[in-house]
């Protein structure tokens, strides 16, 4: 299915739009351009991009560890990292393998912080981006409209194949 060029072009589609996902959360949350976070929140301002959220929302099994890492620094630069480097790497269709490995990490944990999801027993869209970049991963989405040919063909990532 993927070799049709109308299926390799709806997956990099598919990657280019979750890239951005991660890419906005990260910008919004960095300078606070008051849309999930008010401008008087920003990082650069010194404001913690995690307390907000994991100090008052968390619920359910693993609610306690959440809000014991509320605001930790260690979690900040984690998180916005996490974020920045998931959305270039999708944007630019290069390191799918470790995106897709470390961005459903991140979107199970968020899954994880709100148990049970509000509107569903335990499916939300958390687990479905969690699936989508695995697929994203494993059908070589990065290799259209993306960087992701040249990448797989660099020393780096011939010589650290979970870097492609």
């Amino acid at each position: 299915m993927t070799e049709s060029p109308a299926a390799r072009y709806v997956w990099a589609a598919a990657r280019l739009a979750l890239g951005w996902v991660f890419a906005w959360a990260f910008l919004d949350k960095l300078f606070g351009w008051g849309y999930a976070t008010p401008a008087d929140k920003a990082w650069i301002d010194g404001n913690s991009p995690t307390e907000g959220f994991l100090a008052n929302s968390p619920k359910g099994p693993f609610a306690d560890f959440y809000t014991g890492i509320a605001g930790a620094a260690w979690a900040d630069w984690l998180f916005m990292i996490g974020l920045a480097g998931i959305g270039a790497a999708l944007i630019l269709g290069i390191g799918m393998r470790i995106a897709a490995a470390a961005g459903a990490l991140l979107l199970v944990m968020m899954w994880t912080a709100v148990l049970p999801p509000e509107n569903n027993p335990f499916m939300d869209d958390h687990l479905i981006y969690a699936i989508l970049l695995v697929g994203l991963a494993l059908v070589s989405a990065g290799d259209t409209l993306g960087l992701g040919r040249w990448w797989s063909n660099t020393r780096l990532a011939k010589r650290l194949p979970f870097l492609k």
